[in-house]
């Protein structure tokens, strides 16, 4: 799979997104180990601190399956900036991507995008 294939995913898990409040749609694709891919979106809540983010939706999605190892995931969201995991979201996607790394795509307005190491995203995450 490409990275624009594993993009244009994520762009569409946008589509579905729940966003009454920051009218910021956000979509991310999962690309598992096996090959599988798991879509998420925003999902937001009046009680701000019960939103979840489209990448944390796409990881529960993926472990509620079974899949516990994955190798990339892609973010889409329309803005100035590139839309980048926010820091609760990198530590779940550390947390199952083990000691091994994974690749972060994230997207801005107009189809551009950046890929980084989620290891320089987030350089020392808690681990046990």
């Amino acid at each position: 799979m490409t990275d624009r294939d594993l993009l244009n995913m994520a762009r569409e898990a946008a589509q579905n997104a729940y966003v009454p409040y920051s009218h910021f749609p956000v979509g991310a694709a999962l690309e598992c180990a096996d090959g599988s891919v798991f879509t998420g979106c925003n999902v937001e809540n009046a009680a701000l601190g019960s939103t979840i983010c489209a990448e944390r939706t796409a990881v529960v999605k993926a472990v509620s399956e079974g899949r516990r190892k994955f190798v990339r995931i892609a973010i889409y969201g329309e803005g100035e900036n590139y839309c980048m995991p926010c820091g609760s979201c990198r530590q779940v996607l550390a947390e199952f991507a083990g000691k091994d790394d994974m690749e972060v795509l994230c997207t801005r307005s107009g189809g551009r995008y950046v890929s980084y190491r989620l290891s320089q995203l987030m350089p020392h995450r808690f681990e046990l």
